[in-house]
């Protein structure tokens, strides 16, 4: 057993604790990240590959969107192995007049904020995804969408910490975590300890646990997204896709609140995205469930249907598996990015929900600065931990 000693701690080895470990190490900081698995065992190797601006409220979120969108595109050739990022576009899908309304409304407010976004008709939509099932009456489009690889991307980023000299510590889990002396003594159940002047939370939804350690919580709880893959497959259509009632549910909730049944348990919306290999990823669910990351028989084939109406050319594919992650979701929709009062040096970087990916660039840069010291590019108050330690 041995005690190792590191300016920065970075606890979880997900997309978000990958990238605040690879721009610390760029800054020159001898990092330890440490995971209580393996790398993208969590959230980061359970979800989607999108990078989908047009689901972004116009705010402080799609702002940092558009940063780390501008960002993913030099990581692309400065990290050490291939990303997959492309930008193919998206599309959401509008199936009736009501969420047409609802739409057209949020577009309008997305295009101030400077996204390039518009409504299209039928026949344009057609040439972009001409498999479309003819219920659909509209959709929303826009040319920035895109999308990489999570586990390539923590890949890259791992490797490119790695060059800097950062340790990486698996399958150890902090068991105590104590302010001694100035730094943190963190003691690992492989036995290790840790010394570290800073420590960094990222662990997703498991995020609580660790503050539990020190004595607080936070309202970090899972929310569980289940989703089906598909055998390799001819391109279908040029674009991603999302359908328009998980943006409308929440704009609008009047308008699904009658919702029942399975649907409205399992909280379905769709999402619909070709990997780099030809794969689909078919998408989701989105429940509170706790910590149960079990695939289940009836969600499954809720979202299978699904895909067979949106798409009815699916039904000609095969399924070859299926998997289920916990986002980190909270009470506000805002992840906790900040250090926690009363306990200096300790900061989190946690509660992405669906957005963990899209945000990992600026989100890594933003948690470096802090830490560093360094102004970030983004105003810290929405994130601030005092927002659920006084709710």
């Amino acid at each position: 057993m041995m005690t190792i000693k590191s300016d920065i701690a970075v606890l979880g080895a997900g997309v978000n604790g990958l990238s605040t470990a690879y721009e610390l190490c760029k800054r020159g900081k001898s990092v330890t990240l440490v995971d209580k698995g393996v790398m993208g065992a969590g959230a980061s190797g359970s979800c989607d590959d999108m990078i989908l601006l047009q689901s972004k409220k116009p705010g402080i979120l799609l702002e940092m969107a558009f940063r780390s969108l501008e960002l993913f595109k030099g990581l692309s050739t400065e990290l050490p192995c291939d990303i997959e990022f492309e930008t193919r576009g998206g599309t959401i899908l509008i199936e009736d007049q009501a969420q047409l309304s609802v739409m057209e409304e949020f577009v309008a407010s997305q295009r101030r904020s400077g996204l390039d976004v518009e409504i299209i008709g039928k026949d344009r939509l057609r040439q972009l995804q001409p498999h479309v099932s003819q219920h659909v009456i509209a959709s929303t489009y826009s040319a920035a969408d895109s999308q990489v690889n999570p586990m390539q991307l923590m890949k890259g980023y791992m490797l490119g910490a790695q060059a800097q000299g950062m340790r990486y510590i698996s399958r150890a889990a902090p068991e105590e975590i104590a302010r001694e002396g100035g730094h943190w003594l963190l003691r690992l159940s492989n036995g290790d300890s840790l010394e570290a002047g800073i420590v960094v939370n990222a662990t997703g939804a498991y995020a609580n646990s660790v503050c539990g350690l020190l004595g607080f919580e936070l309202p970090i709880k899972p929310r569980k997204g289940q989703v089906l893959v598909t055998e390799q497959l001819p391109p279908l259509g040029e674009t991603n896709v999302w359908s328009a009632q998980y943006i409308v549910s929440k704009l609008k909730p009047e308008l699904t609140a009658a919702s029942t049944g399975l649907a409205a348990r399992y909280g379905l919306g769709f999402a619909f995205t070709g990997t780099h290999n030809g794969n689909y990823l078919i998408g989701s669910t989105r429940e509170d469930a706790g910590f149960d990351k079990e695939t289940k028989p009836d969600a499954l084939e809720l979202i299978a249907a699904q895909a067979r109406r949106f798409f009815p050319v699916i039904a000609e594919a095969h399924v070859i598996r299926s998997f289920a992650g916990l986002r980190p979701s909270t009470f506000d929709g805002m992840p906790f990015l900040g250090e926690v009062p009363g306990h200096e040096g300790f900061f989190m970087a946690a509660g992405h929900e669906g957005d963990g990916i899209a945000l990992a660039p600026i989100t890594g840069r933003f948690i470096a600065d802090l830490v560093c010291g360094t102004k970030p590019e983004f105003d810290t108050a929405p994130f601030r931990v005092e927002r659920a330690l006084k709710a």
